[in-house]
This record gives C-alpha cells, structure tokens and sequence, in this order.
C-alpha cells in the first residue's frame, strides 16, 4: 500500500479532511524487518502526499499475529524507535476481542530469554 502513490495521496487527503483523534498503522508481525520498511514509507507518504501545513504522521502501531512470532520480535522494537511512537495493541487471534494491549515485559523477556 505504501509504495501505491494514488492511494497514499487519498489517504493523506483523507486524513486531512477528516482530521482523525488517532491514525494507527497496522502491520504483520510475522514479517520481520519488512514491517520497519513498510512503517516507515507509510510515514514518509503522509507527510510527502498531505496538502496540510503540518502533516499527521501515525500515532500508534498495531501488530497483527503476534501469537506467532519467537526471534523477529526485535522489529517491533525497531518499529518504535524508528517512528517514536508506541505499540499499542498487538493481534493474537482473528476476533476483536484478540486484541491485547502491548505487554512490553512479555517483549523484554522473549528477547532476554
């Protein structure tokens, strides 16, 4: 989606208008690193694609199959410091009621373990 430049500008365009209280991005953790790069293209199409004076950049991340992942945790810390911003809930299911809000002591001790 974010190397689609007609549908980034939408999108920017969209938020403009809109004006959303939270723009979150939704990424598979599964995918590693990948999701840094696709993180951080989304971020650099809002601000290139918006027509606002200051453009919205996200305001949180959502990680979809977090259930699954083991050794590319570490992309979701590089997610956060890549962007600044938070992880705030991770997908462990298909249901709504499988979003959880991010654990970042689960985190630590994966990657400590």
């Amino acid at each position: 989606m974010q190397d689609n430049e007609p549908l980034m500008r939408a999108l920017a365009k969209l938020v403009h208008i809109n004006s959303p209280n939270l723009i979150l991005f939704v990424g598979e953790a599964l995918v590693g690193n990948d999701a840094v790069d696709q993180l951080v293209k989304f971020n650099k199409a809002m601000m290139e694609f918006s027509s606002a004076k200051n453009p919205r950049i996200i305001d949180g991340i959502i990680l979809t199959k977090f259930d699954t992942i083991d050794d590319k945790v570490g992309a979701a810390l590089s997610m956060v410091y890549s962007t600044g911003q938070p992880i705030v809930f991770v997908g462990t299911g298909q249901n709504y009621s499988c979003l959880k809000p991010f654990n970042v002591s689960r985190v630590t001790n994966l990657l400590l373990a």
